[in-house]
């Protein structure tokens, strides 16, 4: 199926399986690993995401995700919003695997942050993921910021082509630490920005 025709639209609370999902794609297995360690009764990691999802508050709610739609069905995601404190210090209270992302956000104080982005396997390749990212970076603009910032597993050899190629430069990294879900034992988190202020047509 071609999915080069879809459309944005701000993520709804009924949204929540689907964004739970797509940011345990972004996030490589660590989401869905975090959530088994806080299921109840018969609840599934999915469960616990899909109510984190639907929560009204958080970096990880619904009111900061915007989702790509063909037909009714959610194809990708991008969840940003602004960082405009940090504490770095905190990172070591933390489980490993996420240590590496929190020490990086104190890094990204005063930046637009993408959270996650995501887009579901079949539809790849339709250029889903740089539409989204366009849209983070509009955000980013129409709230007065003049930089995004977006972290990713410097391994993850696509989504850092596809990064470099928006115009995304490394700025700092963090070593990878006890990875419970995927082969990056070794190698670094990057930290990437991009100024999105327009440039002056002279």
């Amino acid at each position: 199926m071609d999915f080069s025709t879809h459309t944005l639209r701000p993520a709804r609370r009924s949204d929540g399986e689907d964004l739970a999902r797509l940011i345990d794609i972004a996030g490589e297995g660590i989401p869905s690993w975090l959530w088994a360690q806080s299921v109840e009764g018969d609840q599934t990691p999915l469960d616990v995401g899909t109510a984190r999802a639907r929560r009204e508050q958080g970096g990880f709610s619904y009111k900061n995700a915007i989702v790509s739609e063909r037909e009714g069905h959610v194809l990708g995601m991008v969840l940003s919003y602004p960082i405009t404190s940090a504490d770095e210090s905190a990172a070591a209270d933390l489980p490993a695997p996420i240590a590496p992302f929190v020490a990086l956000e104190a890094k990204s104080v005063g930046t637009w942050y993408v959270n996650a982005l995501a887009v579901r396997a079949g539809a790849r390749g339709f250029g889903i993921g740089a539409t989204l990212m366009a849209h983070a970076e509009k955000q980013a603009r129409d709230a007065g910021f003049e930089t995004v910032s977006i972290q990713v597993y410097g391994q993850n050899d696509g989504a850092v082509r596809l990064y470099r190629r928006l115009g995304y430069d490394v700025a700092a990294q963090s070593p990878v630490l006890n990875h419970p879900c995927q082969p990056y034992y070794t190698g670094d988190v990057l930290l990437l920005l991009k100024s999105v202020v327009p440039k002056t047509q002279s």
